[in-house]
């Protein structure tokens, strides 16, 4: 049988951890406010005629990213926001990245356009158009 001081010992702790996690979120100094929270995964596969790039961005709306490509650099940059559901619960487990996020990519040697964009099933799809 487990010891029940001991399992108390370990949610207080996880439960310290979190709180550590949110302060660390939420109570940036003001400078800190605009660096992003988090990074999203990529894949990026290239093709005769174009570049796939798929970003992971659960629960991020279209309206919140923004992509800006600039010398052979893309960048998408947005906001995933808490649901409101959330906010009046309680939190038990919050591992989804949440808050600002940007993530850049080198594109490979080329001139590129974007010529396709959907965001949907929590993953955003981009193609890019080889320019010659």
């Amino acid at each position: 049988m487990h010891d029940p001081r001991a399992r108390m010992w370990a949610e207080a702790c996880e439960l310290l951890e979190q709180a550590e996690r949110l302060q660390r979120q939420f109570f940036r100094p003001a400078g800190e406010a605009l660096r992003p929270a988090w990074e999203p995964p990529v894949d990026v596969f290239e093709t005769e005629e174009e570049l796939w790039i798929s970003v992971a961005l659960p629960g991020v709306e279209p309206e919140d990213v923004r992509i800006v490509i600039q010398d052979r650099t893309l960048t998408v940059v947005g906001q995933r926001r808490l649901p409101v559901e959330s906010r009046a619960g309680v939190i038990h487990r919050v591992e989804i990245p949440h808050g600002r996020f940007e993530r850049r990519i080198v594109l490979p040697v080329g001139r590129y356009e974007l010529h396709r964009r959907d965001l949907s099933n929590g993953c955003l799809t981009l193609s890019l158009r080889k320019l010659s």
